[in-house]
């Protein structure tokens, strides 16, 4: 891991960071740059069959990027943050430690509950919970 200063270099190595083609501050294209094809295609099939238990970080990963953003652009982006977790796993010899499938719940839970209950609301639904 030596030849790889830090997880982006592996990840441009291996295609599999995503592309940075911006003009006038709009984002063109955003496809990935081409690389070790054996790698990317492991990493891609790693990240399909680790999506399938609900119960992991990288599933949680998965559902929030493709529902904007497509699923197989998903399936990458997972294969990208695998590649980066693996990287740092060989190089400073950690343990991987999953963060689970509630890691995005955590971030401003006052808001998220706000934001529900004025889904509710405008789909007819009266509570009697008064939010902050």
């Amino acid at each position: 891991m030596g030849r790889f200063p830090t997880d982006g270099y592996i990840s441009a190595w291996a295609g599999l960071c995503p592309g940075n083609n911006e003009s006038a501050n709009r984002r063109k294209c955003g496809k990935t740059r081409k690389g070790n094809a054996l790698l990317w295609d492991t990493l891609v099939v790693c990240a399909h069959s680790t999506v399938k238990n609900k119960s992991t970080y990288f599933s949680a990963w998965f559902a929030r990027i493709s529902t904007h953003r497509g699923k197989k652009r998903a399936y990458v982006a997972v294969a990208h943050s695998m590649l980066a977790a693996i990287y740092h796993i060989i190089k400073d010899g950690v343990v991987f430690q999953d963060l689970g499938a509630n890691y995005y719940f955590q971030f401003n839970r006052e808001r998220k509950i706000n934001a529900y209950l004025k889904k509710l609301k405008a789909l007819g639904w009266v509570t009697s919970v008064v939010a902050a």
